[in-house]
């Protein structure tokens, strides 16, 4: 009986990628798996037909071979097929592993695994934030037992192989027509047994250590900002990589300047008579103080801007700016002569108010009469 094309058996054209022969090979294989179709008999030749597919059409060699070829030119190409469903586990493990969410036998038990990533809170001040700064700080980390140099045997003795899994760290279990490769329950994968544990470490083989670090805060940083430091956090398994210590930023308030964004703000009160002829105004900044000129006639509320003296932008030169917002205080205890003044200040400003009266109504009767006199 002739073989049915392996393009046909997956469901993709020709011209697919290989990410879409990969794709289509997983859903045939989550398909038609025999466990999950027992009351199905040609779930089992069906599954084993689309592995066949895959093994040829998944491999840019044999793929070539057989679009010029056909089914007659793999015989020459090393391939003739699967001989028992655990072949194809074997040989497709890594596909399995996204499938069915586990690993063929023996892989994985040992397997380097990288190390958790750690977090820590960090609260700096105000002007760290703006000036950047190196902070030193102490984090609890595991490190190998000095005592049993990371074994976890006390000193003279040494870890015994697993009589159950003979050191693999993993046992094989049937799993429907296959067999799977599980973690040891014995030896938890490790692949040994600590029979004489190590006082230090209890065995772990390892101990928990405050290390000493420095973080180098750059200018500018704001609330939750985080700051990765690699190869920072908790150790690797089996040889693999560590993982990476994020710092979470907090920063502390400031008593002068009000944050908002990169830009910074200050309130500043002058009195009625300042804001009413003018004033010369020390200002604070980041750095040192600098003089705002106030113009005459400035009211409450009025907000001025020094640009560039704000906040710097994070791996920029330019900086944020300085918003001054003036409040004009009105003085609530008068002398009898600051009552006096004040009331002669106040009679100057109607008369010469009644003044712009009359001339404005002297300028409209004018206008009037030369238009009806026309």
């Amino acid at each position: 009986m002739s073989k049915r094309d392996y393009y046909e058996i997956l469901g993709v054209d020709r011209s697919a990628s290989q990410d879409e022969i990969k794709s289509a090979y997983r859903k045939m294989a989550f398909k038609f798996h025999p466990d999950r179709n027992q009351d199905d008999p040609d779930a089992e030749s069906k599954f084993k037909e689309a592995a066949e597919a895959y093994e040829v059409l998944g491999n840019d060699e044999k793929r070539q071979t057989y679009d010029r070829f056909g089914h007659e030119g793999m015989g020459g190409n090393g391939f003739s097929g699967f001989s028992s469903n655990e072949d194809i586990f074997g040989a497709f493990s890594d596909i399995f592993g996204e499938v069915f969410g586990f690993s063929a036998g023996g892989r994985g038990g040992n397997r380097p695994r990288a190390g958790s990533d750690l977090r820590y809170n960090l609260e700096i001040s105000f002007r760290e934030a703006a000036k950047g700064a190196e902070v030193s700080i102490q984090i609890p980390v595991e490190v190998a037992c000095d005592t049993c140099s990371g074994t976890g045997a006390a000193p003279g003795t040494q870890p015994q192989t697993c009589p159950h899994c003979g050191g693999a760290g993993t046992i094989q279990q049937a799993q429907g027509f296959f067999r799977i490769s599980v973690t040891c329950p014995q030896c938890r994968g490790a692949g040994t047994l600590i029979t004489d544990p190590c006082d230090e470490c209890l065995g772990r083989g390892s101990v928990i250590k405050d290390k000493d670090l420095s973080v180098r805060i750059p200018a500018g940083v704001d609330n939750n900002s985080r700051l990765r430091l690699r190869g920072e956090g908790e150790a690797g398994i089996n040889g693999g990589p560590p993982g990476d210590l994020y710092v979470v930023i907090r920063v502390a308030p400031d008593d002068v300047f009000e944050r908002q964004g990169q830009n910074l703000i200050i309130s500043r009160e002058i009195s009625m008579v300042e804001a009413a002829i003018g004033h010369r105004l020390e200002v604070p900044t980041l750095d040192d103080p600098v003089n705002l000129d106030i113009p005459a006639g400035t009211q409450s509320g009025e907000v001025f801007r020094l640009r560039e003296l704000g906040l710097p932008h994070l791996g920029s030169s330019h900086h944020g700016d300085l918003l001054i917002e003036i409040k004009v205080k009105t003085p609530t205890r008068l002398t009898d002569r600051q009552k006096e003044l004040l009331t002669e200040f106040s009679e100057i400003e109607q008369e010469e108010a009644g003044k712009f009266k009359n001339k404005a109504k002297d300028f409209f009767k004018k206008a009037k009469d030369k238009v009806m006199g026309e």
